[in-house]
């Protein structure tokens, strides 16, 4: 690795989809700068055998096959064998799009001086209404302890960061930064790039949107850890998570669960206005869509 330059960690959950990590992959040789300091850590399952031979000359990959978990745990595993000094979280359906992003982003790094710091690229799809990709220091993670929570089993990792942070703006520190120079492609099927395969059908679409309420609390713990260690602070500890297990906001009928979400959203103070009331109307919109209510919003 060539001395005094930032490493980067890709963090690869995949599953069922090799020739799609081929083509990410081959995008990451052909747009990098510097392929020395960049390492991939690819989690495939077990039962994913197609997917064990993963590779890709000149890239410094790797693997771990292991058992079937929720996407939260996969990210975790895999941020706990990496050991780059900025960590990204990537999916098998992307593409990177900008030559040299890499410097861009260890640029952009460089001149955070505490090191503490979410940003993300133009994904193509909600470009800088939401981290997609989030890019995070090291030094961000260990402060955040839990930054790919395990209770979040396919969905909601972005949202979740990006509300934390949304907190320490609220709290006078604006510490996230889309950078839209950089173009990390996101070929979601409901961009209309890629098939509804088997990977996208088997995650529920709302499965994890309980989870996201059930853990407030820890969200704004996080906040008040990086808020603490800006201002030289001691850290508290996390409390106890206590995330519910089942998609219960949606079980309810939607009158109930629209009280629910001006409660939840709405009447959180911790937030800025404008993010609440984002959350509190898309919050409405999913549930209204998962009762078949909106079916031109499926």
């Amino acid at each position: 690795m060539t001395k005094d330059v930032s490493k980067i960690s890709l963090l690869l959950p995949t599953r069922g989809r090799p020739a799609l990590v081929q083509r990410l992959f081959r995008s990451i040789v052909e747009q990098t700068a510097d392929l020395e300091n960049i390492e991939i850590i690819l989690y495939v399952d077990e039962d994913d055998t197609e997917s064990h031979n993963l590779a890709f000359d000149n890239l410094n990959i790797t693997k771990i096959i292991g058992s079937r978990l929720s996407m939260g745990a996969y990210n975790t595993a895999c941020l706990s064998r990496s050991t780059g000094d900025i960590i990204i979280l990537v999916n098998d359906d992307m593409v990177i799009r900008t030559t040299g992003w890499d410097k861009i982003i260890r640029d952009f790094d460089v001149n955070v001086n505490d090191q503490i710091y979410l940003a993300y690229g133009n994904d193509m799809f909600k470009k800088g209404k939401l981290c997609t990709f989030p890019v995070l220091s090291r030094k961000t993670c260990e402060i955040l302890l839990k930054p790919y929570p395990e209770e979040y089993r396919g969905a909601f990792i972005d949202c979740h960061i990006f509300d934390i942070f949304k907190r320490l703006e609220h709290a006078g520190y604006h510490r996230y930064f889309y950078i839209d120079s950089i173009v990390f492609e996101h070929l979601h099927y409901r961009t209309g790039k890629a098939e509804y395969d088997a990977t996208y059908s088997e995650r529920g679409r709302f499965d994890d949107d309980a989870v996201f309420i059930s853990l407030r609390n820890l969200r704004q713990d996080s906040a008040l850890r990086l808020l603490a260690s800006i201002r030289g602070e001691p850290l508290k500890s996390l409390q106890v998570i206590n995330a519910l297990k089942t998609n219960s906001i949606n079980s309810i009928n939607s009158v109930s669960a629209i009280i629910n979400f001006f409660t939840i959203f709405l009447m959180d103070r911790s937030l800025p206005f404008r993010w609440r009331t984002y959350l509190f109307i898309w919050f409405c919109g999913r549930n209204l869509v998962s009762k078949g209510y909106l079916p031109w919003l499926e």
